[in-house]
């Protein structure tokens, strides 16, 4: 028995010393691919880590017997086995498009700045009042596709009249993709004011949702843009520029994230090579132009249940177990590359509050009661933009304030038409710029 338990403890050892060997190759290719930016599909960090592994091997094997000098070789094996598939591609590399939507025709216009989108157009319906001015609606992300979800409520708004045009900005859904360093939030404003002129119908009604409504304040703080838009809408913003991006404050009352079951379907990150890309960008410790996934093949592999809580975190906790779908797997899209990239051109941009105070375009904004966003987020386009003539406080739904549940399409839109036709406010007009503070110290 003492014997047995002797080799029993000498074989964990070595077990245990293959373990580890093994775990350090793995540590030395994923360094490598850092620092590397994973060059070459990661090829390179691959024959980095294997030619260290190698050299460690034979000077470990070097006074062994013929036979015995191939055990050190194990742990770099079973390692270049484990490592490779981070090398090897499963997505298709070239992109693929979401297929055609059955109920609107995708258009695909050029525009000015080089970008070509995909636009969708919702003409009004044939009765009751007709809008003269056109509605341009620009989605959330950044760099994602428009939802069915979002679909429908445009099509509420065609049949109540408005004539509704939406596209998906560059990179996102059907449109096309840039070259990664071109994916700023200055280029998203700047295809705003190509799309309203190719458009070619003067001014436009505009509602921007989340990072859309991030691009719209941009877009009111530049007077070049801002002279083609009638009336603004900014509904549920992200941080306009770097400082508001830096600030951490509050959020509205609490969201379905945690309490949601978890998404259901196929995820890339389950995938080692898209979970080590897309984690180690997610880290900042790949660039997103990394040279280990492209941005194709990111875009191809990248699926709705990889957003995980997020999509939860747009409802109120009391709908956590009735969460809509909001996409198809056939037209949900996403650039986690390009959308990092964009983020990081906001959080690297100088305040605009001085150009925004001097916006004149006439703005609604709108806050849900359960906003995963950060409060302030809002309240410095309150406080910075004195053209904003009401605030809309909307009870009862979280970020993603159109969901098709209950009557809360029906009261955004509520909200919205009201606005666009200078009519009085279904809810009250709350908060105001002197409710700032007393907004923002209240509890969950």
């Amino acid at each position: 028995m003492p014997t047995f338990a002797i080799r029993l403890a000498r074989l964990t050892g070595r077990l245990l010393l293959t373990l580890a060997a093994v775990a350090t190759l793995v540590v030395v290719f994923l360094v490598a691919i850092v620092l590397t930016d994973g060059a070459g599909s990661g090829l390179g960090a691959w024959l980095t880590a294997l030619g260290i592994g190698t050299a460690a091997a034979l000077w470990r094997g070097r006074r062994r017997t013929r036979a015995a000098r191939l055990v050190p070789f194990l742990p770099v094996v079973v390692a270049a086995a484990l490592t490779a598939s981070v090398c090897i591609p499963t997505a298709p590399t070239a992109r693929q498009y979401p297929p055609a939507l059955p109920f609107v025709a995708t258009q695909h216009w050029s525009l000015a700045t080089g970008s070509r989108v995909a636009v969708y157009h919702y003409p009004p319906a044939n009765t009751g009042a007709r809008h003269p001015v056109p509605f341009v609606y620009l989605n959330g992300g950044p760099v994602r596709g428009i939802s069915t979800l979002d679909h429908r409520f445009l099509q509420l708004l065609a049949r109540q009249g408005y004539d509704v045009y939406a596209y998906e900005q560059a990179g996102g859904g059907r449109s096309d993709l840039l070259p990664m360093d071109q994916y700023t939030v200055s280029r998203s404003v700047r295809d705003l004011g190509a799309f309203i002129d190719r458009l070619g119908r003067g001014r436009v009604d505009i509602l921007g949702f989340s990072s859309g409504a991030l691009v719209l304040t941009r877009a009111l703080a530049d007077p070049r843009v801002a002279a083609r838009l009638h009336r603004a809408i900014i509904a549920e913003p992200g941080p306009m520029d770097g400082p508001t991006a830096r600030i951490a404050g509050h959020k509205g009352r609490s969201s379905a994230r945690g309490l949601a079951p978890a998404m259901t379907g196929p995820r890339s990150t389950h995938v080692p090579r898209y979970a080590v890309a897309f984690g180690l960008m997610r880290l900042g410790l790949l660039t997103p132009d990394t040279g280990l996934v492209g941005q194709a093949e990111g875009d191809n592999a990248f699926t709705a249940a990889d957003l995980g809580s997020d999509t939860a975190s747009a409802y109120c906790a009391r709908d956590a177990h009735r969460i809509p779908t909001e996409d198809t797997a056939q037209n949900f899209s996403f650039s986690p590359a390009a959308s990092l990239r964009v983020q990081q051109t906001v959080q690297d941009s100088p305040s605009i509050s001085p150009e925004l105070r001097r916006s004149r375009t006439p703005t609604m904004l709108m806050i849900a009661e359960c906003s995963s966003q950060v409060r302030q987020w809002a309240t410095a386009i309150l406080a910075d933009d004195p053209a904003i003539q009401r605030t809309q406080y909307m009870p009862g739904v979280g970020h993603h304030m159109w969901n098709g549940l209950d009557d809360n399409d029906d009261r955004a839109a509520a909200v919205i038409t009201a606005f666009l036709q200078d009519r009085p406010a279904p809810v009250p007009n709350y908060p105001t710029r002197d409710d700032i503070p007393a907004f923002l110290r209240a509890r969950e």
